[in-house]
C-alpha cells in the first residue's frame, strides 16, 4: 500500500512539475550565463522550490483549516488548476501559471526565487498536487512519501538542469514537445482523478 502510493505521488509530482518540459524556461532566463553560474543558479533555485514545497506540505493541512476549506473542495480546485496546465502541455505549449513573461525575468537580478523556484519549479500546480496527496485520512503516512517523492523529483530536476546545455543538443526542440506532450496526457488522468475524489466526497451520492 505504501509503495503504490509512493509510486503515484512519485509520478504526479514528477508529471506536474515537469523537468523537461521547463527546461526551454530555464535555459531561455539564464542565457548568456556561464555554465558555473548556470549550475549555481540552478542549485539554489531548487533549495529554494524544496522549502517552498515544504512548508505547504507541513502546513497545508492547517492553512486549509484556518481558511475553512474542505479536502475536497481542494482537490476539486487542484484538479482543474492541474487539468489547465495539462492541457496547455498537450499542446506541446509552456503553461502561463509557471512560465514568466520575459519582461518580468528580465527585471529581476536574482531569478532564482523569483521567477525559477516560484513559480516555474514549484508553481502553483506544484503546490495544489502535493497538498491533495498528502491530505487524507493517513495523512502520516502520505505526507512521507509525498516529500520523498518531491525529493526525489527535485534531485532530477537539479541534474537535467545541471546538464541542461547538452540534453537540449542531444533530444532537440521536437524530442521536448513529445515528452511535454506525453506529460499533459499523464497530468491530464491526474487531474480527472483529483477533481473525481474530491467530488464524490462532497456529494457521496454520486458514487452510487
Amino acid at each position: 500500500m505504501m509503495l503504490s502510493y509512493f509510486i503515484h505521488a512519485l509520478i504526479s509530482v514528477f508529471a506536474v512539475l515537469n523537468p523537461l518540459g521547463i527546461l526551454p524556461t530555464f535555459l531561455a532566463i539564464t542565457d548568456g550565463k556561464h555554465p558555473v553560474e548556470r549550475r549555481r543558479i540552478a542549485r539554489k533555485a531548487i533549495v529554494y522550490s524544496f522549502f517552498i514545497v515544504l512548508v505547504f506540505l507541513l502546513l497545508g493541512h492547517l492553512i486549509l483549516t484556518l481558511f475553512g476549506i474542505t479536502i475536497e473542495a481542494f482537490r476539486v480546485a487542484g484538479g482543474i488548476l492541474v487539468f489547465f496546465i495539462a492541457f496547455q502541455l498537450l499542446n506541446a505549449q509552456p503553461s502561463h501559471i509557471q512560465t514568466p513573461h520575459e519582461d518580468e525575468s528580465q527585471q529581476k537580478p536574482d531569478i532564482t526565487l523569483t521567477p525559477l523556484a516560484l513559480p516555474i519549479i514549484a508553481g502553483p500546480g506544484t503546490i495544489a498536487t502535493v497538498m491533495a496527496l498528502a491530505a487524507g485520512p493517513n495523512i502520516v503516512m502520505h505526507s512521507a512519501a509525498v516529500f520523498v517523492a518531491c525529493v526525489i523529483v527535485l534531485a532530477g530536476t537539479y541534474c537535467i538542469f545541471h546538464y541542461a546545455s547538452s540534453i537540449n543538443r542531444y533530444i532537440g526542440h521536437t524530442g521536448l514537445n513529445v515528452i511535454t506532450r506525453l506529460m499533459g496526457f499523464i497530468l491530464t488522468i491526474i487531474a480527472v482523478q483529483m477533481a473525481a475524489t474530491g467530488l464524490i466526497g462532497l456529494f457521496p451520492g454520486w458514487a452510487h
